[in-house]
This record gives structure tokens, sequence and C-alpha cells, in this order.
């Protein structure tokens, strides 16, 4: 359902509400003959509703244990009793729990799917965006497909196109040559950025270059973007310790008991895991939390042209 603007109760029923007694409110029986009746309606998710005491307006997200769970059009959510005070389209309703159908519901409650896979708000437009001039770079290949099955459909629609980089050794000169300026930003998302490691030598020295505000590089602490995906997301209670002489993709599958003795059995297991990772919750919240920078980072300087249905 499209957004309205909303200002109290709608302005074509103004009219309706300052004349709601008649002319004469001293006439016998005059508010019952002229006050709107209140209609019972059943929650819808999208719905889009109004509380005309304090003016809040929210698009119905779910419902359960007698709340209604609203959004507004900033993203900000907050629950109400369900039940009578709200208004529809300018009329006084009701707000009821509608029967129970099965996949509409599931147990406490209504249940919504109008979520990208990265929790932002599906409009359900698939048309992409021309590329932004903006870019993120992250590491590994791995990397890159993690990142897609999250948040490519999100960035997709403000169009950030997000490339892989085989390593970071050459990170100063693949900065020096993208030429980063304002509107024109680059994130780069890095494995084992923490204290004291290559990493974060090599972001040092990236930082050298002069770029100012217009380059962020952000990373996680993981050796590699597996550990990444929650342990119990794939059925286990912790990633397992891998020594550093050891492969880190083949020593993790041999302890945990998987073929690991050539490049397919290690493409087959990303699969498994990559299968696995359906939300943003199967994911590290550090890790999220990273990448979602990232894409604010790159986008600052196109929000006008951003269309802003894509609400977060």
């Amino acid at each position: 359902m499209e957004w309205q603007e909303h200002c109290g109760p709608c302005w074509g029923n103004l009219a309706m509400m300052s004349d709601r007694y008649g002319h004469d409110v001293l006439d016998p029986g005059a508010q019952c003959n002229q006050r709107p009746r209140t209609t019972d309606v059943p929650m819808e998710i999208g719905m889009v509703v109004e509380d005309p005491t304090t003016g809040y307006v929210g698009e119905i997200m779910g419902w359960e244990n007698g709340l209604v769970i609203m959004e507004d059009r900033g993203g900000h959510r907050r629950s109400f009793p369900v039940g009578p005070g709200w208004w529809l389209d300018g009329k006084p309703v009701k707000l009821c729990v509608p029967p129970r159908t099965g996949a509409t519901t599931a147990g406490r409650g209504a249940v919504t799917t109008q979520r990208t896979p990265s929790g932002a708000r599906d409009t359900g437009r698939t048309r992409a965006r021309t590329a932004l001039p903006s870019r993120i770079y992250v590491e590994g290949r791995h990397d890159a497909e993690l990142v897609e099955k999250v948040w490519g459909s999100d960035l997709r629609h403000v169009g950030v196109v997000v490339e892989y980089l085989g390593g970071i050794d050459d990170l100063v000169g693949i900065v020096a040559e993208f030429r980063p300026e304002r509107g024109r930003r680059l994130g780069v998302l890095v494995d084992h950025l923490i204290s004291g490691s290559k990493e974060q030598y090599i972001a040092g020295e990236v930082a050298k270059g002069g770029y100012g505000e217009m380059v962020q590089i952000s990373g996680h602490r993981f050796v590699d973007i597996w550990q990444a995906i929650r342990p119990e997301s794939i059925g286990i209670r912790a990633w397992p310790a891998v020594p550093r002489e050891i492969d880190f993709k083949k020593g993790t599958l041999a302890a945990l008991g998987m073929p690991h003795s050539d490049r397919a059995d290690i493409a087959r297991a990303w699969r498994y895991f990559l299968s696995k990772v359906n939300t943003f919750k199967d994911l590290d919240p550090d890790f999220t939390r990273e990448v979602e920078k990232l894409i604010d980072f790159v986008t600052q300087d196109h929000w006008a042209d951003i269309d802003p249905d894509l609400e977060s």
C-alpha cells in the first residue's frame, strides 16, 4: 500500500469532524445521529492506519499477544494495543485479529515476508538502478557471494556494485587506480582486520594516500569469511580453531569431518555453508554491522537520487 501524507485525521474529513453533531449541538440525538460509526476491520500486513490521538501513521507489520506492530515511513517501529481508536482511509475503525489461515499466521500472530534477507523493507521493485560511481570491494570470491546473497537486492536497488579482490597485498595501488573523490567513494571489506595484523598495516598505508573521507576500510575479526556465518546456522557448536601453519579452509573441513582434499571439496563445502544462510540473522552481528556501514558510506553522496521507497 502506498504511503500517504497525514497530519492528524485526513484533511478531507475535517469538515465532517468539525460538524459531526450538526448545527445545533443541543438537538436531542444529534450526537448519536452524526458521530462516525466505528467499524471492525481485520488487520492485514501492509495496511496503513493512523492513531488520531498522537498523529502517528504506520504500516502494520504484524501482531501478537494483543499488540499490533507498526512501522512508520522512517522505518521506526512501535507497538499499540489491538482494538478501537484507529483511522483507516479517514474513517474510525477497530483493528481486529483476523481468523487464523494457516500460512498467514504462526501461532503467536501474523508473520510478514515483506523483508529482504538483510532486513530492509522489500518494496517489490526488481528493476536495478544505474550503477553509482562509488563501489564496494571485498577481499575474496566467497566474501562477495555472501554479501550478494544477503544484501544483493538492496545493493541493486540503490545501484551499488560489489567487486571482489583476489587479495589486498596491492590495495594501495588498487585504491590509487580507483581515484576516490566526492561522489566516487570506495569502501573495502577486509578479512581479519585486527590490531597488529597484516591487514591493519595495509589499511594504514592506504590511509596515507591523501583520500581523506572518500575511502573507508572496514573489516571483521575472522581469519576467513566462512566464520562470519553463525555456527548454529550450519549445525555446529563452533567453528574449529585451525593452526596458522595449516590452510584454513582445508583445516576447517578436516576438523568438521568433511572431504577436504582438493578445490572441488572446498567449493562443495562452501555451497553447503552458503545454502544455510537465509537472512542477516544467520550471520555474526559484527560482520553485518560492518557491511551496512560500508553501504551507508558509499551511498551518502547519492541519497537525493536514490528511490526513497527502500527503507531499512
